[in-house]
């Protein structure tokens, strides 16, 4: 008897090979992308969070205590279980303030960190996304309200800086 042999031809497997790659030359660049979203996505939640919690914090301390209170030099405001430092009657650009009212938690596992800041009117913090290419280009500033002549200038936002977020 004759055994009949059954299986693939080199030709076809080497079409499906060349298939195959052709599949996932298209899929790389796509998932390399999707990092580069997550970052960007990332970094526009902690700003969108601080900016929502600076505005809370504020409201809350007018209603509360009104504005001379909340003027003084690290006033403490309770938000959500937390005391928030207060200056100018705005989070403090630092961990007691503007992060914590935020909700953000700045460490290396949850990929934020942070330069800068400090308890006066007029600080500068910058927040950054680790894991991205330049840290400091994937990031925003918060510059905590100021106090000049008796007027306050409210906080400032930067916009969020995506150059890096690679």
């Amino acid at each position: 008897m004759n055994a009949r042999q059954t299986g693939f031809t080199l030709i076809e497997l080497v079409v499906v090979i060349v298939i195959l790659g052709i599949l996932a030359a298209t899929a790389l660049p796509r998932y390399a992308a999707l990092q580069t979203q997550a970052r960007i996505a990332k970094l526009n939640g902690a700003l969108g969070s601080m900016k929502g919690a600076a505005a809370i914090a504020h409201g809350a301390c007018l209603s509360t205590q009104g504005a001379a209170p909340c003027t003084a030099a690290a006033f403490n405001l309770p938000m959500e279980g937390v005391n928030v430092t207060l200056i100018n009657q705005y989070p403090t650009a630092d961990a007691a303030g503007i992060v914590s009212a935020g909700g953000v938690t700045i460490s290396a596992a949850e990929g934020f960190a942070t330069t800068g800041g400090g308890a006066a009117g007029n600080t500068t913090l910058t927040v950054q996304v680790l894991g991205s290419t330049t840290p400091a280009t994937c990031s925003f500033t918060y510059t905590s309200a100021n106090l000049a002549a008796g007027v306050i200038t409210a906080p400032v936002f930067s916009a969020p800086n995506t150059a890096g977020c690679s």
